[in-house]
């Protein structure tokens, strides 16, 4: 059976690894007095509203709302449980979980049906290797990749493979693995027919494993060698692998890609493998399927600039357009590269190289408006005044929704040139259009960290007295123990707001078990996560740092008096609706007035 994670590690491994630090692999960060600050990695923003504190060990955006510590940063942003964030930032930080220890720290509860397909698909990557690489049943596919110029280098770092052509090799491996078939059809690693029988599901083909993000293999891609129908054969969607969610390379690119601050996003799994060996080592791939929100939002949350590469055919542009403003909408700074001569990124750096492929058409590729204004002209003969009028339009429409004043200018003055127009007529077409969408402020901010203001605290001064005397007492708790006595002493669990009641009573029990003073690790002990990003925003207020007594009796003063305001509400409720039973209307009334005047002198 396995056991719980010691909090002791848990602690080691947190202490470990510096919050400022594993954030700033994901988001830039510039420190301003005793914070970092940064553009928000889980919504989108042009104005940094994402604060790191190093003292206090935590995170919260003032834009979203999102906060907490170290664990839950990772969790949010690779999508994981909480045993997976503390294995992942304990490799980071050479610690090693000791065998037979589970996430059961959390709500989560591992999942033994997913582990075993997790399991079958890791022994199957090796089983698949193995056999193209050592054995004389994978002959054909490893000559398949040599043809294709892989070196053994490039198919050992992505542990391709071959599936023998047989009926029932796989099956029998994994039941020797013991590995039930059925599960293993669920998991889509067999086939099932009408006749009852299981097979193998990709025989005769090269294997390319899936991973997710983490590095585990989770499906997989076959690709036909002697001519077997059909031709690509994927692993369907499961409990393990959702297509749309997943980018092929990422867990290999990740680290590239934040380094160049740039990924090349293309079309399959050959077009990756190729620019990998060429040296371009941040390429992503979507898996068969048009761009989705959720693979566009995950890419946005590590780098802002996305090269498209896909094919150059029709089908190809068409993808190209699609992806385009799939990450345009998720707020990344888009270009479109072209392959020349119908070519397909693969065959192009085969027969060219890498130097080409990176000059002639990376480094050449469009910008988005650039590729929009080529791409519109499709279908329309430019020739014929109707249709380039029609051609205009639309193109107009799309520089008028660009956020910067020069971007727009330059554009303008391009499509006025082109097609022999007038700059003034086509700016104000620009101004109309801008104002019917709303959009006549500029939105060019800059991305600054340099000139970021500091969140003041939210609502300090839209917030009734009681809420911010909560807040602010709150705060205190949670940094000094002494505090958090004398409010339990006197007030206890006695706050007005739901969410803070709930609050003191975890910090209350945290203590009790013998915590020193630390938000960070307080954070840990919450379950909820909308009551985790109000604790890191009440942690995070900029308050002085200490506190008298005459000032925490007069917190206590505030919130007492809410309290007694409401339960007088509710008292004088109970007797208006006594006298309205008793159908005395004028003393009913008179109650009424009361109500009034004290909901007066609360809102006050």
């Amino acid at each position: 059976m396995s056991t719980r994670i010691p909090d002791s590690i848990v602690e080691e491994i947190r202490n470990a690894n510096d919050i400022a630090d594993v954030v700033g692999e994901y988001v830039q960060l510039t420190k301003k007095s005793r914070n970092y600050f940064g553009l928000c990695p889980f919504h989108n923003e042009k104005t940094p509203s994402f604060s790191v504190s190093p003292d206090k060990q935590i995170f919260h955006c003032f834009g979203c709302g999102k906060g907490g510590n170290v664990f839950t940063f990772i969790r949010e942003m690779e999508g994981i449980s909480f045993q997976e964030a503390v294995q992942l930032l304990g490799e980071k930080s050479g610690h090693q979980l000791p065998e037979g220890t589970s996430g059961n720290n959390d709500a989560s509860q591992s999942n033994p049906e997913l582990q075993n397909l997790y399991e079958a698909h890791t022994w199957l990557t090796k089983l698949y290797h193995h056999l193209l690489r050592h054995t004389k049943e994978g002959k054909d596919g490893y000559e398949l990749l040599k043809q294709r110029g892989l070196t053994d280098e490039t198919i050992d770092e992505f542990q391709l493979g071959f599936a023998p052509n047989s009926k029932d090799f796989t099956k029998k491996f994994l039941e020797n693995k013991g590995f039930h078939p059925q599960s293993m059809v669920k998991g889509g690693l067999l086939s099932y027919n009408e006749s009852g029988q299981y097979g193998d599901r990709f025989r005769g083909r090269v294997i390319f494993p899936i991973r997710n993000h983490q590095g585990k293999t989770v499906a997989f891609a076959g690709r036909s060698v002697n001519g077997n129908d059909p031709k690509y054969l994927n692993s369907p969607e499961t409990d393990l692998f959702h297509k749309g969610k997943i980018l092929y390379n990422f867990d290999l690119a990740r680290a590239e890609i934040r380094k160049r601050g740039e990924v090349v996003l293309f079309e399959g799994q050959m077009d990756v493998i190729s620019a990998y060996q060429a040296g371009i080592k941040n390429g992503i791939a979507t898996l068969g399927t048009s761009i989705t929100d959720a693979q566009a939002k995950l890419i946005r949350r590590y780098v802002e600039r996305v090269i498209i590469c896909y094919d150059s055919d029709d089908a190809g542009i068409e993808a190209s357009y699609k992806a385009a403003n799939a990450l345009k909408q998720a707020g990344c700074e888009v270009r479109v590269a072209t392959v020349r001569d119908g070519k397909d990124p693969d065959e192009y750096i085969h027969q060219f190289g890498s130097e080409s492929f990176q000059q002639q058409v990376l480094d050449a590729s469009a910008t988005y408006m650039g590729f929009m204004i080529q791409y519109l002209k499709r279908g329309y003969n430019l020739q014929h005044e109707g249709d380039r009028i029609t051609y205009i339009e639309k193109v107009l429409d799309e520089i008028s929704k660009m956020d910067k004043p020069l971007e727009r200018d330059h554009y303008v003055r391009e499509v006025a040139a082109d097609n022999n127009l007038s700059v003034e007529v086509l700016e104000k077409e620009i101004i109309d259009r801008r104002k019917k969408q709303g959009l006549d402020k500029d939105k060019n901010q800059t991305k600054s960290y340099t000139n970021y203001q500091e969140p003041t605290n939210k609502g300090s001064k839209l917030l009734p007295a009681f809420h911010n005397a909560e807040r602010q007492l709150i705060h205190y708790m949670m940094q000094d123990l002494s505090v958090a006595e004398k409010v339990q002493e006197q007030l206890g669990g006695a706050f007005n707001l739901p969410e803070h009641q709930v609050i003191v009573t975890y910090l209350y029990a945290f203590y009790e078990e013998g915590y020193a003073p630390n938000s960070s690790q307080f954070i840990e002990h919450i379950p909820d996560p909308n009551v985790k990003n109000l604790v890191s925003e009440i942690a995070m207020m900029k308050l002085q740092p200490e506190i008298s007594d005459p000032e925490i009796q007069d917190y206590i003063r505030v919130i007492q008096a809410k309290k007694n305001e409401q339960e007088n509400i509710a008292s004088l409720q109970a007797k208006q609706k006594e006298a309205e039973r008793q159908q005395d209307p004028v003393r009913a009334a008179q109650i009424a007035m009361q109500i009034l005047e004290l909901k007066k002198s609360l809102k006050s």
